[in-house]
């Protein structure tokens, strides 16, 4: 089984068409996403047409969140506090009620799919460095985690402690737990404009990081939420 982990597409209709070409051409199986259908984007209603027709699963993200409700901005920034507002309008009352439905963390196929930390999924945290990435580690029951929210692709290991860095292929070693961000579709912010996904494949037990180009012409949105 090969499954295609997406994060953090934030209605950017370009960028998940490219990847979704990619995914087709590499014989996934399954299409999964940790998050973030929409915020930013001009597409939003399209991308989330795409993902309910085509993914397996997805987990809920925090602008997937706040679209999908009337809650208060207070913690966004201004640019993301109107990309919000702009997508509640777009949508539809059963695309806002499917993104508000959507679960926190989910379990597939011997792996866990969440948006940002597994230790208070809800409260939207960065997992940006080992101690973060240790926290969330010790609430992993899985020996794989998928993750977004930062946009940038990097993997957090535990054996004998918990390290991380960044990765383009490796092996799911026996014995080992991996917190694994998988970068963003919509908006890359590693300083590689490609968009970024990772295939999963459960046979060979391997992890890549693929990084799609896509017409950047039509994506909007810079700021970090």
């Amino acid at each position: 089984m090969k499954y295609a982990i997406t994060a953090d597409i934030h209605a950017n209709l370009p960028a998940l068409t490219a990847v979704m070409q990619d995914i087709e051409q590499q014989g996934c199986d399954r299409i999964v996403c940790a998050g973030d259908v929409v915020g930013y984007g001009s597409q939003p209603k399209e991308c989330v047409k795409v993902v309910r027709e085509k993914f397996f699963a997805c987990v809920r993200g925090n602008h997937d969140e706040y679209v999908g409700s009337d809650a208060y901005l207070g913690r966004f920034n201004e640019t993301a506090a109107q990309a919000v507002r702009r997508t509640r309008e777009q949508l539809g009352d059963d695309d806002r009620r499917w993104l508000s439905d959507l679960p926190l963390v989910l379990e597939l196929d011997g792996f866990t799919l969440v948006h940002g930390s597994l230790e208070a999924p809800q409260r939207w945290e960065y997992v940006l460095d080992n101690y973060a990435a240790a926290s969330s580690l010790s609430h992993q029951t899985t020996p794989l985690c998928f993750l977004g929210h930062t946009h940038v692709p990097i993997a957090f290991i535990r054996d004998t402690g918990v390290r991380g860095g960044t990765y383009s292929t490796f092996r799911v070693e026996p014995g080992k737990k991996y917190f694994v961000n998988v970068g963003s579709v919509g908006q890359p912010r590693d300083h590689n404009p490609d968009a970024a996904y990772v295939i999963c494949d459960l046979k060979r037990q391997t992890v890549e990081l693929r990084r799609i180009p896509f017409d950047r012409k039509v994506a909007t949105g810079t700021a970090s939420d």
